[in-house]
Parts: C-alpha cells; structure tokens; sequence
C-alpha cells in the first residue's frame, strides 16, 4: 500500500507540551479496544493505520492520535495532538502538541464542520469489514484518496446526498480497508462501529 500512511497536508505544528490528560481515558479505552480488534494497528511494512479523535467541548479544535502512532501497543499523553484549526479549502492543519496530528486530520475536521452534534470521530481499517459494506453504507468516491480536501469534500457531500448524518458510519471506497464513525460521545461512535463490525 505505498499510499498509505503518510500526511498529505499542509501542516502548521506547534511542537508543545501534551495535551490536557482528562481528554485521554474515553480515547485511549477506544483506541486500545480498536487496536485489540485489529482495526487499528500497523502494517507489516511499518506503516500505521487507524486514528481516533474527540472535540473539545464548546469548539471546533480537536484532539486526535498522532501521525505513525499506529504501532503502538498502548498510547500515552505524547502520543496525541491538538488540532486548533483546519482550512479545508487550503488543505492546511493547525496543530500542537508533542506530535503532528494523524493524517486523517481533514477528515475528522469535515465531520465535525458539517455535524455539529460530534462529539467523535473513529477512522479504523479492515479488509473484510470494508468489502462487506462498500457500496451499502453511504460510500466515498473510489476517485478519492484519504487525507485530501477532496475527501473532505465527499464527506460533506455524503451529508448531503445520503442517510450518513442517520447512519453515522462510512465506507471510503478510494481508501482501501478505510471505515469511519462520528458520533455524539465517543460511546456512541464506537457502538455504531461495532454493531457493524462482525468480529467484534
């Protein structure tokens, strides 16, 4: 997967402190769950795949896992970044924090802009899950790669022209293994995850 993996946006990082630790438990129960699941975690290539994120309350920042932190068994404070703006149009991240935020951060950004009411985001990988359900949830263009402000774009879109704001889980036809879920409490986000996801 030569694609995979790498943060194809314009990136502003303020290297900081971490990021405030009462923001970490609800993620790092899901991000350990996930993991354990095998819905994030790395490829035998070393390329990490997966990131979650979580709004903080009352704003449009962020909080969410760091770029090649995928390989990790467990997360600590070091590991997470704080988005504090995003220019879809520019394809531009503003972030802080010990680490550069995941390179699904656009992505993330798109949901909360159009769903207010989410409050989380889970981007997760696994072949199987994703063959399943192409096509029968609300679908991604296939001519769109993760990580862009087309993405973003198609998101926004899928809000639109389909039931994605009901559903609140995708399938991101040109990300091959990519599935997303939003919302309203990072509870709730994982068990729209779950209760498509097979194995789990």
């Amino acid at each position: 997967m030569p694609d995979e993996g790498y943060v194809k946006y314009k990136c502003h990082w303020r290297k900081s402190d971490p990021v405030p630790a009462h923001f970490l438990p609800p993620l790092n129960f899901w991000r350990d769950r996930l993991y354990n699941l095998g819905l994030i975690g790395v490829y035998p290539d070393g390329i990490g795949f997966g990131n979650l994120s979580t709004r903080i309350p009352g704003s449009a920042e962020f909080i969410i896992t760091g770029t090649a932190t995928g390989k990790f068994l467990t997360l600590a404070p070091e590991h997470y970044s704080r988005v504090r703006r995003c220019d879809l149009a520019a394809n531009t991240v503003y972030c802080e924090g010990p680490v550069q935020a995941s390179s699904e951060a656009l992505t993330h950004a798109a949901i909360y802009e159009a769903r207010p009411t989410a409050n989380a985001v889970l981007h997760v990988h696994h072949l199987d899950f994703w063959e399943k359900n192409l096509n029968h949830l609300p679908t991604t263009s296939p001519d769109v790669t993760y990580g862009t402000p087309e993405m973003a774009a198609e998101i926004k879109r899928l809000f639109a022209e389909t039931d994605l704001a009901a559903r609140r889980i995708c399938v991101m036809a040109g990300h091959r293994e990519g599935i997303i879920a939003f919302g309203d409490s990072i509870d709730l986000a994982g068990a729209v995850l779950l209760e498509h996801f097979p194995e789990s």
